[in-house]
């Protein structure tokens, strides 16, 4: 029952080595060519991003003990074509996360390209949009989403991994950020006085 749950955590841990890589563009380039480096950092960029959400997608899906929260749980619907019962609190709270990581996500993507996002490369840096609000918008998305997910799916040892993935994505953005202070100096370091890493501020 825990093997694929296991397989898929493994595999979450185990991209991130060469997503650090991926990000490591002056080196690269410094090591192979402008051209050629930055090529390579490219098809680690798509490996271990693609590696880390499918893997991720995995620890959803992956059998696992399922929970139900003590509140409303006589009041489920079914889903006929798995056989799968949710019930409506868990929906509800499903929805309260899923739509906002959804959103982040999407906007995210929008505003920096679908290329940039898959291969963690960009030639400048975005601050507007959802990037004027934090710097790191589809990490957030991703992580509002496996929390809604988790409990969409009733997925019990999913939910119980969400402080490791909120550790993750943090290193994650913390070796991305130490990568683009290299190539951008400046720039990056008064954006990230103006912006937080993963938590909106409270306007006024």
């Amino acid at each position: 029952m825990y093997v694929w749950f296991s397989i898929c955590m493994i595999g979450v841990i185990a991209v991130i080595p060469l997503h650090f890589l991926s990000v490591e563009h002056v080196k690269l380039q410094g090591k192979y060519g402008k051209a050629k480096g930055i090529r390579i950092g490219e098809i680690y960029g798509l490996i271990s991003g693609w590696g880390f959400y499918i893997f991720w997608m995995g620890i959803w899906i992956s059998p696992q003990v399922r929970f139900t929260v003590p509140i409303l749980q006589h009041i489920s619907f079914l889903v006929p074509i798995v056989n799968f019962s949710i019930p409506l609190l868990h929906i509800v709270l499903g929805i309260i996360f899923i739509v906002p990581g959804a959103w982040l996500g999407i906007a995210g993507v929008k505003e920096t390209t679908l290329k940039v996002a898959e291969t963690h490369r960009t030639d400048k840096i975005i601050t507007t949009g959802v990037y004027s609000l934090i710097r790191h918008p589809q990490y957030l998305g991703g992580l509002l989403s496996h929390i809604g997910i988790s409990f969409l799916l009733s997925a019990w040892f999913s939910l119980l991994v969400t402080p490791l993935m909120i550790i993750l994505v943090y290193l994650i953005s913390w070796k991305e950020e130490k990568e683009l202070i290299i190539e951008f100096d400046k720039e990056y370091e008064d954006y990230k006085k103006k912006v937080p890493m993963l938590i909106p501020r409270i306007k006024k």
